[in-house]
Protein backbone atom coordinates (compact mmCIF):
# COMPACT_ATOMS: atom_id res chain seq x y z
CA UNK A 1 0.00 0.00 0.00
CA UNK A 2 1.33 3.45 -0.91
CA UNK A 3 1.90 5.96 1.84
CA UNK A 4 -0.57 8.44 0.45
CA UNK A 5 -3.24 5.76 0.08
CA UNK A 6 -3.12 5.29 3.86
CA UNK A 7 -3.50 9.04 4.31
CA UNK A 8 -6.36 9.24 1.81
CA UNK A 9 -8.22 6.40 3.52
CA UNK A 10 -7.95 8.22 6.84
CA UNK A 11 -9.79 11.27 5.50
CA UNK A 12 -13.51 11.46 6.32
CA UNK A 13 -14.96 12.79 3.06
CA UNK A 14 -18.26 13.80 4.64
CA UNK A 15 -16.42 15.92 7.23
CA UNK A 16 -14.28 17.48 4.50
CA UNK A 17 -17.35 18.33 2.44
CA UNK A 18 -18.97 19.83 5.52
CA UNK A 19 -15.79 21.82 6.19
CA UNK A 20 -15.96 23.35 2.72
CA UNK A 21 -19.65 24.19 3.14
CA UNK A 22 -19.19 25.80 6.56
CA UNK A 23 -16.27 28.04 5.59
CA UNK A 24 -16.95 31.76 5.77
CA UNK A 25 -15.68 34.73 3.79
CA UNK A 26 -14.08 36.07 6.97
CA UNK A 27 -12.09 32.85 7.36
CA UNK A 28 -10.92 33.02 3.75
CA UNK A 29 -9.91 36.67 4.23
CA UNK A 30 -7.84 35.74 7.27
CA UNK A 31 -6.00 33.14 5.22
CA UNK A 32 -5.30 35.65 2.45
CA UNK A 33 -4.02 38.14 5.00
CA UNK A 34 -1.78 35.54 6.62
CA UNK A 35 -0.32 34.58 3.25
CA UNK A 36 0.17 38.20 2.21
CA UNK A 37 2.15 38.71 5.42
CA UNK A 38 4.55 35.95 4.44
CA UNK A 39 3.03 33.04 6.31
CA UNK A 40 2.74 29.45 5.13
CA UNK A 41 -0.71 27.90 4.73
CA UNK A 42 -1.21 24.20 5.48
CA UNK A 43 -2.87 21.97 2.86
CA UNK A 44 -6.08 21.99 4.90
CA UNK A 45 -6.47 25.70 4.11
CA UNK A 46 -7.60 24.81 0.60
CA UNK A 47 -11.05 23.87 1.96
CA UNK A 48 -11.81 27.48 2.90
CA UNK A 49 -10.11 28.98 -0.16
CA UNK A 50 -12.16 26.92 -2.65
CA UNK A 51 -15.39 27.25 -0.67
CA UNK A 52 -18.46 29.01 -2.08
CA UNK A 53 -17.91 31.68 0.59
CA UNK A 54 -14.52 32.56 -0.95
CA UNK A 55 -15.83 32.91 -4.50
CA UNK A 56 -16.30 36.65 -4.04
CA UNK A 57 -12.60 37.05 -3.21
CA UNK A 58 -11.39 35.84 -6.58
CA UNK A 59 -9.73 39.14 -7.55
CA UNK A 60 -7.83 39.37 -4.27
CA UNK A 61 -6.80 35.72 -4.52
CA UNK A 62 -5.61 36.15 -8.11
CA UNK A 63 -3.55 39.22 -7.24
CA UNK A 64 -1.84 37.44 -4.36
CA UNK A 65 -1.28 34.30 -6.46
CA UNK A 66 0.33 36.44 -9.16
CA UNK A 67 2.74 37.99 -6.65
CA UNK A 68 3.73 34.62 -5.23
CA UNK A 69 4.22 33.10 -8.69
CA UNK A 70 6.47 35.99 -9.77
CA UNK A 71 8.49 35.68 -6.56
CA UNK A 72 9.03 31.92 -6.92
CA UNK A 73 9.19 31.50 -10.71
CA UNK A 74 9.93 34.93 -12.14
CA UNK A 75 8.07 36.28 -15.16
CA UNK A 76 8.45 33.09 -17.16
CA UNK A 77 6.12 30.48 -18.63
CA UNK A 78 7.52 27.11 -19.71
CA UNK A 79 6.24 25.69 -23.00
CA UNK A 80 6.07 22.01 -23.90
CA UNK A 81 4.19 19.72 -26.27
CA UNK A 82 2.88 16.15 -26.09
CA UNK A 83 3.96 13.49 -28.58
CA UNK A 84 1.43 10.66 -28.85
CA UNK A 85 3.05 7.28 -29.49
CA UNK A 86 -0.07 5.10 -29.63
CA UNK A 87 -3.83 5.23 -29.13
CA UNK A 88 -4.21 1.49 -28.59
CA UNK A 89 -5.79 0.94 -25.18
CA UNK A 90 -7.23 -1.97 -23.20
CA UNK A 91 -9.28 0.23 -20.85
CA UNK A 92 -12.86 1.45 -21.20
CA UNK A 93 -12.60 4.86 -19.52
CA UNK A 94 -15.93 6.55 -20.24
CA UNK A 95 -14.39 9.99 -20.87
CA UNK A 96 -11.55 9.04 -23.24
CA UNK A 97 -11.39 8.87 -27.00
CA UNK A 98 -8.96 5.96 -26.68
CA UNK A 99 -11.65 3.85 -24.92
CA UNK A 100 -11.23 0.27 -26.18
CA UNK A 101 -14.90 0.19 -27.16
CA UNK A 102 -14.70 3.24 -29.43
CA UNK A 103 -14.51 2.53 -33.15
CA UNK A 104 -11.66 4.91 -33.97
CA UNK A 105 -8.59 4.39 -36.18
CA UNK A 106 -5.80 2.82 -34.07
CA UNK A 107 -2.11 3.35 -34.60
CA UNK A 108 1.24 2.86 -32.88
CA UNK A 109 4.11 4.86 -34.30
CA UNK A 110 7.31 3.14 -35.36
CA UNK A 111 10.58 4.45 -33.94
CA UNK A 112 11.27 6.18 -37.22
CA UNK A 113 7.83 7.84 -37.15
CA UNK A 114 8.47 8.96 -33.56
CA UNK A 115 11.71 10.59 -34.67
CA UNK A 116 9.95 12.34 -37.54
CA UNK A 117 7.18 13.62 -35.26
CA UNK A 118 9.84 14.77 -32.80
CA UNK A 119 11.69 16.53 -35.60
CA UNK A 120 8.52 18.40 -36.51
CA UNK A 121 8.15 19.56 -32.89
CA UNK A 122 11.80 20.56 -32.71
CA UNK A 123 11.35 22.59 -35.89
CA UNK A 124 8.53 24.51 -34.21
CA UNK A 125 10.75 25.50 -31.30
CA UNK A 126 9.68 22.88 -28.76
CA UNK A 127 12.44 21.70 -26.39
CA UNK A 128 10.36 19.90 -23.76
CA UNK A 129 8.41 16.87 -24.97
CA UNK A 130 5.89 14.65 -23.17
CA UNK A 131 5.54 11.09 -24.55
CA UNK A 132 1.92 9.91 -24.28
CA UNK A 133 0.27 6.58 -25.02
CA UNK A 134 -2.88 4.65 -24.27
CA UNK A 135 -2.68 1.81 -21.75
CA UNK A 136 -1.58 -1.14 -23.84
CA UNK A 137 1.76 -2.60 -22.71
CA UNK A 138 1.70 -5.13 -25.56
CA UNK A 139 1.76 -2.28 -28.09
CA UNK A 140 3.98 0.10 -26.09
CA UNK A 141 6.19 -1.97 -23.74
CA UNK A 142 8.73 -0.41 -21.43
CA UNK A 143 11.53 -1.37 -23.83
CA UNK A 144 9.95 0.64 -26.66
CA UNK A 145 9.46 3.64 -24.39
CA UNK A 146 13.09 3.44 -23.27
CA UNK A 147 14.32 3.30 -26.86
CA UNK A 148 12.14 6.31 -27.75
CA UNK A 149 13.71 8.22 -24.87
CA UNK A 150 17.24 7.28 -25.92
CA UNK A 151 16.59 8.48 -29.47
CA UNK A 152 14.90 11.72 -28.43
CA UNK A 153 17.17 12.74 -25.56
CA UNK A 154 19.84 14.20 -27.91
CA UNK A 155 17.07 16.35 -29.46
CA UNK A 156 15.33 17.56 -26.30
CA UNK A 157 16.76 18.68 -22.94
CA UNK A 158 13.62 17.32 -21.24
CA UNK A 159 11.77 14.10 -22.11
CA UNK A 160 8.87 13.12 -19.84
CA UNK A 161 6.18 10.43 -20.03
CA UNK A 162 2.43 10.27 -19.47
CA UNK A 163 1.69 6.57 -19.75
CA UNK A 164 0.14 3.64 -17.89
CA UNK A 165 1.22 2.99 -14.25
CA UNK A 166 4.43 0.99 -13.94
CA UNK A 167 6.49 -0.69 -11.26
CA UNK A 168 9.38 1.16 -9.66
CA UNK A 169 11.77 -1.13 -11.55
CA UNK A 170 10.24 -0.23 -14.93
CA UNK A 171 10.23 3.47 -14.06
CA UNK A 172 13.93 3.18 -13.26
CA UNK A 173 14.53 1.66 -16.72
CA UNK A 174 12.95 4.77 -18.24
CA UNK A 175 14.90 7.06 -15.94
CA UNK A 176 18.17 5.43 -16.95
CA UNK A 177 17.16 5.82 -20.62
CA UNK A 178 16.89 9.59 -20.17
CA UNK A 179 13.30 10.22 -19.06
CA UNK A 180 13.32 12.95 -16.41
CA UNK A 181 9.62 13.40 -15.65
CA UNK A 182 6.44 11.44 -14.99
CA UNK A 183 2.90 12.78 -15.34
CA UNK A 184 0.05 10.60 -14.12
CA UNK A 185 -3.39 11.83 -13.12
CA UNK A 186 -5.39 9.97 -10.52
CA UNK A 187 -8.42 11.13 -12.56
CA UNK A 188 -10.54 11.43 -9.38
CA UNK A 189 -9.78 10.89 -5.71
CA UNK A 190 -13.28 9.58 -5.01
CA UNK A 191 -13.03 5.80 -5.34
CA UNK A 192 -16.72 5.25 -6.11
CA UNK A 193 -16.65 7.83 -8.90
CA UNK A 194 -13.38 6.35 -10.13
CA UNK A 195 -14.87 2.87 -10.47
CA UNK A 196 -17.90 4.24 -12.32
CA UNK A 197 -15.64 6.04 -14.80
CA UNK A 198 -13.41 2.98 -15.31
CA UNK A 199 -15.79 0.04 -15.73
CA UNK A 200 -13.23 -2.39 -17.20
CA UNK A 201 -9.53 -2.82 -17.79
CA UNK A 202 -6.42 -2.71 -15.60
CA UNK A 203 -6.93 1.01 -14.95
CA UNK A 204 -9.84 0.02 -12.71
CA UNK A 205 -7.24 -0.63 -9.99
CA UNK A 206 -7.54 2.65 -8.03
CA UNK A 207 -4.85 1.76 -5.47
CA UNK A 208 -2.20 0.78 -8.03
CA UNK A 209 -2.66 4.03 -9.94
CA UNK A 210 -2.56 6.16 -6.78
CA UNK A 211 0.84 4.70 -5.87
CA UNK A 212 2.42 5.43 -9.26
CA UNK A 213 3.78 8.93 -8.41
CA UNK A 214 5.50 7.50 -5.33
CA UNK A 215 7.07 4.72 -7.37
CA UNK A 216 8.22 7.33 -9.89
CA UNK A 217 9.73 9.44 -7.14
CA UNK A 218 11.56 6.40 -5.76
CA UNK A 219 12.89 5.66 -9.27
CA UNK A 220 14.51 9.10 -9.41
CA UNK A 221 12.35 11.19 -11.77
CA UNK A 222 13.18 14.87 -11.49
CA UNK A 223 9.59 15.93 -12.11
CA UNK A 224 6.36 14.34 -10.85
CA UNK A 225 3.08 15.67 -12.26
CA UNK A 226 -0.33 14.86 -10.79
CA UNK A 227 -3.88 16.02 -11.45
CA UNK A 228 -7.58 15.23 -11.39
CA UNK A 229 -9.89 15.17 -14.41
CA UNK A 230 -12.14 18.09 -13.58
CA UNK A 231 -15.75 17.33 -14.41
CA UNK A 232 -15.97 13.83 -12.98
CA UNK A 233 -16.57 14.77 -9.32
CA UNK A 234 -16.90 17.81 -7.04
CA UNK A 235 -14.01 20.08 -8.04
CA UNK A 236 -13.74 21.53 -4.53
CA UNK A 237 -13.17 18.11 -3.02
CA UNK A 238 -10.67 17.25 -5.75
CA UNK A 239 -8.76 20.48 -5.02
CA UNK A 240 -8.47 19.64 -1.32
CA UNK A 241 -7.20 16.13 -2.00
CA UNK A 242 -4.84 17.25 -4.75
CA UNK A 243 -3.25 19.63 -2.25
CA UNK A 244 -2.83 16.82 0.26
CA UNK A 245 -1.32 14.55 -2.41
CA UNK A 246 1.12 17.21 -3.64
CA UNK A 247 2.18 18.03 -0.06
CA UNK A 248 2.78 14.33 0.63
CA UNK A 249 4.93 13.88 -2.48
CA UNK A 250 6.89 17.06 -1.74
CA UNK A 251 7.68 15.84 1.76
CA UNK A 252 8.56 12.23 0.94
CA UNK A 253 10.12 12.69 -2.53
CA UNK A 254 11.82 16.02 -2.08
CA UNK A 255 14.29 15.46 -4.92
CA UNK A 256 11.38 15.61 -7.39
CA UNK A 257 9.66 18.85 -8.33
CA UNK A 258 5.91 18.34 -7.98
CA UNK A 259 3.51 19.89 -10.46
CA UNK A 260 -0.26 19.91 -10.73
CA UNK A 261 -2.32 19.96 -13.92
CA UNK A 262 -5.91 21.15 -14.22
CA UNK A 263 -7.43 19.18 -17.12
CA UNK A 264 -11.10 19.99 -17.59
CA UNK A 265 -12.79 17.15 -19.38
CA UNK A 266 -13.57 17.76 -23.02
CA UNK A 267 -16.07 15.97 -25.28
CA UNK A 268 -14.57 12.73 -26.61
CA UNK A 269 -15.37 9.93 -29.04
CA UNK A 270 -18.28 7.85 -27.81
CA UNK A 271 -20.48 10.86 -27.00
CA UNK A 272 -19.02 11.61 -23.56
CA UNK A 273 -20.01 14.87 -21.86
CA UNK A 274 -18.59 15.88 -18.43
CA UNK A 275 -21.18 15.09 -15.70
CA UNK A 276 -20.04 17.92 -13.38
CA UNK A 277 -18.78 20.80 -15.55
CA UNK A 278 -16.31 23.26 -14.03
CA UNK A 279 -16.66 26.93 -15.00
CA UNK A 280 -13.81 29.34 -15.74
CA UNK A 281 -14.38 31.09 -12.40
CA UNK A 282 -14.35 27.76 -10.57
CA UNK A 283 -11.07 26.77 -12.20
CA UNK A 284 -9.51 30.18 -11.55
CA UNK A 285 -10.46 29.88 -7.87
CA UNK A 286 -8.96 26.39 -7.69
CA UNK A 287 -5.70 27.50 -9.32
CA UNK A 288 -5.41 30.51 -7.03
CA UNK A 289 -6.07 28.44 -3.91
CA UNK A 290 -3.46 25.83 -4.78
CA UNK A 291 -0.86 28.48 -5.58
CA UNK A 292 -1.34 30.07 -2.15
CA UNK A 293 -0.95 26.73 -0.36
CA UNK A 294 1.74 25.24 -2.66
CA UNK A 295 3.94 28.21 -3.63
CA UNK A 296 6.71 26.07 -5.17
CA UNK A 297 4.57 23.67 -7.20
CA UNK A 298 4.48 23.98 -10.96
CA UNK A 299 0.92 24.58 -12.16
CA UNK A 300 0.06 23.45 -15.68
CA UNK A 301 -2.66 24.25 -18.25
CA UNK A 302 -2.93 22.25 -21.46
CA UNK A 303 -4.57 22.98 -24.80
CA UNK A 304 -7.78 21.45 -23.41
CA UNK A 305 -8.46 25.02 -22.25
CA UNK A 306 -9.66 27.94 -24.43
CA UNK A 307 -7.05 30.48 -25.58
CA UNK A 308 -8.40 33.49 -23.67
CA UNK A 309 -8.55 31.62 -20.37
CA UNK A 310 -5.00 30.30 -20.80
CA UNK A 311 -3.74 33.78 -21.64
CA UNK A 312 -5.48 35.29 -18.62
CA UNK A 313 -4.11 32.66 -16.23
CA UNK A 314 -0.49 32.92 -17.40
CA UNK A 315 1.43 34.05 -14.35
CA UNK A 316 -1.62 33.94 -12.07
CA UNK A 317 -0.48 30.64 -10.66
CA UNK A 318 0.15 28.92 -14.00
CA UNK A 319 3.83 28.35 -14.82
CA UNK A 320 3.70 25.83 -17.66
CA UNK A 321 1.54 25.41 -20.76
CA UNK A 322 1.43 23.16 -23.80
CA UNK A 323 1.35 24.61 -27.29
CA UNK A 324 0.53 23.46 -30.80
CA UNK A 325 -0.69 20.14 -29.39
CA UNK A 326 -1.99 17.19 -31.37
CA UNK A 327 -3.65 14.41 -29.37
CA UNK A 328 -3.38 11.58 -31.90
CA UNK A 329 -0.41 9.45 -33.04
CA UNK A 330 1.00 10.99 -36.20
CA UNK A 331 -0.82 14.27 -35.67
CA UNK A 332 2.15 16.57 -36.30
CA UNK A 333 2.84 15.15 -39.76
CA UNK A 334 -0.76 14.67 -40.80
CA UNK A 335 -0.66 16.52 -44.12
CA UNK A 336 -2.22 13.45 -45.77
CA UNK A 337 -4.86 13.03 -43.06
CA UNK A 338 -3.50 9.69 -41.86
CA UNK A 339 -3.36 10.41 -38.12
CA UNK A 340 -5.22 8.02 -35.84
CA UNK A 341 -8.14 8.87 -33.55
CA UNK A 342 -7.49 11.61 -31.00
CA UNK A 343 -7.73 11.30 -27.22
CA UNK A 344 -9.75 14.50 -26.79
CA UNK A 345 -10.59 17.60 -28.79
CA UNK A 346 -8.09 20.44 -28.44
CA UNK A 347 -9.61 23.81 -27.49
CA UNK A 348 -6.56 26.02 -28.06
CA UNK A 349 -5.48 25.29 -31.62
CA UNK A 350 -2.98 28.15 -31.95
CA UNK A 351 0.51 27.43 -33.26
CA UNK A 352 3.54 27.36 -30.97
CA UNK A 353 4.61 30.78 -32.24
CA UNK A 354 1.15 32.22 -31.61
CA UNK A 355 1.10 30.91 -28.05
CA UNK A 356 4.59 32.30 -27.41
CA UNK A 357 3.52 35.67 -28.78
CA UNK A 358 0.50 35.70 -26.46
CA UNK A 359 2.77 34.94 -23.49
CA UNK A 360 5.04 37.86 -24.42
CA UNK A 361 2.06 40.18 -24.86
CA UNK A 362 1.25 39.57 -21.17
CA UNK A 363 4.73 40.63 -20.13
CA UNK A 364 6.11 37.13 -19.62
CA UNK A 365 8.97 35.29 -21.27
CA UNK A 366 8.29 31.90 -22.88
CA UNK A 367 10.87 29.38 -21.65
CA UNK A 368 11.72 26.55 -23.99
CA UNK A 369 14.34 24.85 -21.82
CA UNK A 370 14.69 25.14 -18.06
CA UNK A 371 17.54 22.81 -17.12
CA UNK A 372 20.46 20.71 -18.28
CA UNK A 373 21.42 17.38 -16.75
CA UNK A 374 25.03 18.54 -16.71
CA UNK A 375 24.21 21.27 -14.21
CA UNK A 376 22.59 18.95 -11.68
CA UNK A 377 24.43 18.68 -8.37
CA UNK A 378 21.97 16.99 -6.03
CA UNK A 379 20.21 14.44 -8.23
CA UNK A 380 21.18 10.79 -7.68
CA UNK A 381 23.31 9.08 -10.31
CA UNK A 382 21.04 7.50 -12.91
CA UNK A 383 22.48 4.04 -12.49
CA UNK A 384 22.20 4.21 -8.71
CA UNK A 385 18.94 6.12 -8.37
CA UNK A 386 16.89 5.14 -5.36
Amino acid sequence: MSGFLRELESIDRSLLKDRIGRATEAEARRLLSAKASGGNLPPGSVAALVSPAAAGLLDEMAGLAKRITALRFGRTIQIYAPLYLSNHCVNSCVYCGFNSGNLVPRRTLSLEEVEREAGALKGRGIHQVLLVSGECPDEVPVGLLAECARRLKPMFPSVAVEIYPMSEEDYRILFNAGVDGLTIYQETYDKETYLQAHPAGPKRDFDHRLGAPERGGAAGFRQIGIGALLGLDDWRMEACLLARHAAYLTKHHWRSQVSISFPRLRPAAGGFQPPRPVSDRDLAQMIGALRLVLPDAGLVLSTREPPQFRDNMAGIGITRISAGSKTSPGGYLDEQGDAAGEQFSVHDSRTVDEVAAAVRSRGYDPVWKDWDAGFETDTPNRQGAA
